[in-house]
C-alpha cells in the first residue's frame, strides 16, 4: 500500500453545482479524493450528500462544474472547438465501472442469484468470459462472507446479505473508487454491523472509498477524511480528529452534539 501522506488524486470534484429547477442542491463543491483514502460525507438529511455521489457517477447530470477520474473528465468531453459535449455511452460505462456505486436500496436483480448479480457486469461491461467471471464472482462472495449463498436469490437473503452481495458486485469490477450512498440506512439495526465490518476491512486493505453515511462511529474510526455538508455546501472538513474533537465550526458542533453526548454516556458506563 502506498504512503497515504503522499497519495495521488484519484477523484477530483471541481466547482460542482446541481439544480433541480429553481432549487440549487449543490453549490460549487470542491473535493479531492486521494488513493487509498476513505472519505466520509456527513450532514443532515436533504443537504445534498446523495446528489453529490449521483453527480460524480453521472446518474444525475451536473448543472456546472467538472469531475475528473485519474485526470480524465467524467461524463463529458471537450471538442476541438472548445465546446463540451456528453461523453460517448461506451466511455461513460467504462468510467462508471471504475467508480462502482453501492446504493442504500441494494439494486440487485431479483431474478438472478447472488453469484449472477455479481458477475453480470463483468460479462456485459468488462466482456469477461463466463468461466473467468464465475471464478472472480466466487472470490468476491468469499471476501464478503457469502460463499454459501451464491445460488440464493435476493428474496432469500437478509438485507445485510443483499448489501454484501452489492459490495461484492462493486469489488468484482476492480474499481478505482467505490461510492457508498448510505449503505446501511435501509437495514434493520441488527444487520448494520455486518455491512460496516466488511467496509471496515476494505478500508484497512486500502480501498479508495467515498461513503455518505449517518454512522458517525464509522466516519470517526474508519475514515481518513470527513466532509460535513449542509445546504449544498461543504461547511467543514478535515481529519476525523478535527471534525469530531477540535472543530470550532458551530454548525459542525451542533450537528454532532447528539452523537457526542451518546458517546460520552457510553464511555461513562
Amino acid at each position: 500500500m502506498e504512503d497515504k501522506t503522499d497519495a495521488p488524486i484519484v477523484l477530483k470534484i471541481d466547482a460542482l453545482s446541481k439544480s433541480f429547477g429553481n432549487l440549487m442542491v449543490l453549490k460549487k463543491i470542491d473535493l479531492e479524493i486521494l488513493q487509498h483514502h476513505v472519505v466520509g460525507v456527513i450532514g443532515p438529511s436533504g443537504s445534498g450528500k446523495s446528489t453529490l455521489l449521483r453527480c460524480v457517477n453521472f446518474l444525475e447530470t451536473p448543472t456546472s462544474g467538472s469531475i475528473y477520474l485519474d485526470g480524465e473528465l467524467v461524463g463529458v468531453r471537450n471538442e476541438k472547438n472548445g465546446k463540451r459535449v456528453s461523453a460517448r455511452p461506451v466511455d461513460l460505462a467504462r468510467q462508471r465501472a471504475n467508480m462502482a456505486m453501492v446504493f442504500q436500496s441494494f439494486n440487485l436483480w431479483p431474478h438472478k442469484t447472488a453469484l449472477e448479480n455479481v458477475i453480470e457486469t463483468l460479462i456485459t461491461v468488462r466482456l469477461m468470459p463466463h468461466e473467468e467471471a464465475v471464478e472472480v464472482g466466487m472470490r468476491m462472495l468469499k471476501k464478503v462472507g457469502l460463499t454459501e449463498k451464491a445460488d440464493q436469490y435476493p428474496s432469500r437473503l437478509s438485507g445485510g446479505q443483499q448489501q454484501r452481495v452489492a459490495i461484492a458486485r462493486a469489488l468484482a469490477m476492480k474499481p478505482r473508487v467505490i461510492l457508498f450512498d448510505e449503505p446501511t440506512s435501509a437495514l434493520d439495526p441488527e444487520l448494520v454491523g455486518e455491512v460496516l465490518q466488511v467496509m471496515g476491512e476494505l478500508a484497512r486493505e486500502g480501498m479508495t472509498m467515498v461513503v455518505v453515511t449517518h454512522e458517525m462511529e464509522f466516519a470517526r474510526d474508519a475514515c481518513d477524511h470527513v466532509v460535513f455538508i449542509e445546504g449544498g455546501i461543504i461547511v467543514d472538513q478535515g481529519s476525523p480528529t478535527h471534525i469530531f474533537e477540535t472543530s470550532t465550526n458551530s454548525r459542525t458542533r451542533s450537528f454532532l452534539s447528539r452523537f457526542q453526548r451518546r458517546h460520552e454516556k457510553e464511555n461513562m458506563q
